[in-house]
């Protein structure tokens, strides 16, 4: 995801990071296991609709959250692993990222950064920070975690954290750097 590009052929696997997207996937999911185990369907079914209405919910807030921002874009000095989230919500993104990107990308981002008077860059989790301290110290862009929700700490697992907390944690995110 070096730099900027919206075209069709871009991909990315990362399909869960969509709220939209984890709820087709919740759907999908209860309805095999309900098939798999039919005598327990039912209970299946009230679980499964539990869930997605708790998603329903983040992809209420994350459309709000971004409906009464006052920007649109996202900018990454790290991977990108947000491309169904920056698409279903109609964000705008850069990403930079060590190993893949090049010094006019990185400069590229600084001027975007500077230009565009975005206050905040992302990183992933368990990431080095390498690229965001650098794009930061050259912007004074403060440095956010938006979390991909495919990897947790110890710290985190032993918190309990789950798919839902962590897509809490990214909109209180989105609220600080969209704003």
């Amino acid at each position: 995801h070096d730099g900027h590009d919206h075209g069709d052929a871009e991909y990315d696997e990362h399909i869960w990071t969509s709220p939209k997207n984890a709820i087709l996937m919740a759907e999908a999911i209860g309805k095999a296991i309900q098939a798999a185990d039919r005598g327990s369907a039912e209970y299946y079914q009230t679980r499964t609709e539990e869930y997605t209405e708790k998603l329903r919910a983040l992809d209420s807030e994350l459309t709000k959250t971004v409906k009464e921002a006052k920007r649109d874009l996202l900018i990454f000095a790290d991977r990108f692993p947000f491309l169904y989230l920056a698409r279903d919500y109609g964000l705008e993104y850069y990403a930079a990222y060590p190993g893949c990107s090049s010094e006019a990308t990185v400069a590229a981002i600084i001027e975007e950064v500077k230009q565009s008077g975005v206050l905040a860059i992302f990183y992933i989790e368990l990431s080095n920070r390498l690229m965001a301290d650098t794009i930061a110290e050259a912007t004074g862009a403060e440095e956010l975690l938006l979390h991909s929700c495919q990897n947790v700490s110890k710290e985190e697992f032993e918190r309990g954290e789950s798919y839902l907390s962590l897509m809490e944690q990214n909109i209180k995110m989105l609220k600080i750097a969209l704003n």
